[in-house]
């Protein structure tokens, strides 16, 4: 992949910066882009890449700015796009809005940034904190002669070296998010579990962490029983992990960055049992009355506890003076969302509580409207110390050549994701 060009611009096309890394194309094709794009907007064939009279244009927008590479060369338009929102995100942690505004009021930096993140056309390294280092936004700072960090020279551009902390700790959050969809039949037509491992780290110098799951693959290979194992699909992980280790052994080894990261994600489309079951019946006692009845139970083991449970039940746009009992929590009518809320602040596993609710519709087409299909329930909880896959962290372990002890803590969570139940 190379890049013959660089520019940003503003939604009219008028280009605010520029930076030319090979001199292949001229510095005028940016004058092309936003008549072409109009073009292909008009034609409803707008892509992220754009190719006109040999040159390829591959963009994204952000805010009031379109951020642009042009090249006559057959590059990777995926890792450009990828670059180009990394760039988003180093604008963004220096200028904390990325507009056309702190471009112009910063565009010293701006240069400097370019040329650090993208040489001869090739990207470079894009990790804000590390650049931070060494381009600075405030002018005293930059009167000291100031050296890259090591993380610019070394192969691992996540971290630097010489961090030190009074006390060593790790944080790791198993984030499970459950997306459902049960028909009217009361049947699941949908279900998965998309998981993210969290890690927070406060670690001094430069450590080796290992962790270990129990990973089905792991499993089988040690010719271990597998009733406890669980089956990972899509996995993705943080550019820290040594992927050749992974693959030869299942070891997740690697050198952390220092702070807030996603580790890695997972995805399980096994048949999910839902968590929390909602059931709404209908009774129409007369063209103006309506009724809902609602069964919410919880389906988790009774020593797990949801919070936070939000039910959000549809109702016909133009009811008015619902009037609602419930067995357990509130429940209050939400217009702008023309559904009722009912908020269950603990909602422990094995139980059922039950919602009435009466309205009245006004109006002949919304008494025609109430016999049409409405929008499904929608379903928000969270379970601490659960997970629905039953992944658990089997190690988590800290090396460092000083030999401090660090503390791992580990917390599992689930919540509801994309969680509906449509209405019989």
């Amino acid at each position: 992949m190379a890049v013959s060009a660089l520019f940003i611009l503003d939604l009219k096309g008028r280009v605010i910066i520029s930076r030319d890394y090979r001199g292949e194309v001229p510095m005028s094709t940016a004058e092309r882009f936003i008549t072409k794009l109009n073009e292909l907007e008009e034609s409803g064939a707008l892509s992220p890449v754009v190719a006109d009279d040999g040159v390829s244009y591959v963009w994204v927008q952000h805010s009031n700015l379109y951020l642009m590479c042009v090249t006559r060369r057959n590059l990777n338009a995926a890792s450009v796009v990828l670059f180009l929102h990394r760039l988003v995100d180093v604008f963004t942690e220096y200028f904390e809005e990325l507009e056309e505004e702190s471009l112009k009021d910063n565009f010293v930096i701006v240069y400097e940034l370019l040329d650090e993140v993208m040489d001869y056309g090739y990207p470079q390294f894009t990790e804000a904190k590390i650049l931070s280092e060494y381009i600075k936004t405030d002018a005293h700072k930059i009167e000291v002669q100031v050296k890259p960090p090591m993380a610019v020279t070394n192969a691992i551009s996540w971290r630097s070296e010489g961090v030190k902390h009074k006390k060593n700790e790790v944080f790791l959050d198993v984030v499970e998010s459950v997306n459902l969809l049960v028909n009217t039949n009361a049947m699941v037509v949908q279900s998965e579990v998309v998981g993210v491992l969290k890690m927070r780290t406060f670690l001094s110098g430069m450590p080796e962490c290992k962790l270990g799951l129990n990973d089905k693959v792991l499993f089988q290979n040690q010719g271990r029983g597998l009733h406890k194992a669980v089956d990972l699909e899509d996995i993705k992980f943080h550019q820290c992990v040594r992927l050749s280790r992974f693959e030869n052994d299942r070891t997740i080894s690697f050198i952390p960055p220092d702070g807030n990261f996603d580790l890695m994600s997972y995805r399980l489309s096994q048949n999910i049992k839902p968590l929390i079951w909602v059931e709404a019946t209908v009774e129409r006692h007369s063209r103006s009355r309506t009724e809902y009845l609602v069964k919410a139970r919880s389906q988790f083991k009774e020593r797990s506890v949801a919070t936070g449970v939000q039910i959000l039940l549809p109702l016909p746009q133009d009811a008015t003076a619902p009037i609602v009992r419930t067995s357990q929590g509130t429940a209050n009518y939400a217009p702008e969302k023309e559904a009722l809320v009912w908020k269950i602040k603990s909602f422990p596993g094995g139980k059922e509580y039950l919602l009435r609710c009466k309205f009245s519709l006004p109006s002949v087409q919304a008494e025609e409207d109430a016999g049409g299909r409405m929008p499904p329930i929608r379903v928000q909880f969270e379970i601490p110390y659960y997970t629905v896959s039953g992944i658990q962290v089997r190690y988590l372990k800290v090396i460092e050549k000083s030999g401090y002890q660090a503390l791992p803590w580990v917390r599992y969570i689930t919540v509801a994701g994309n969680y509906e139940i449509r209405m019989i």
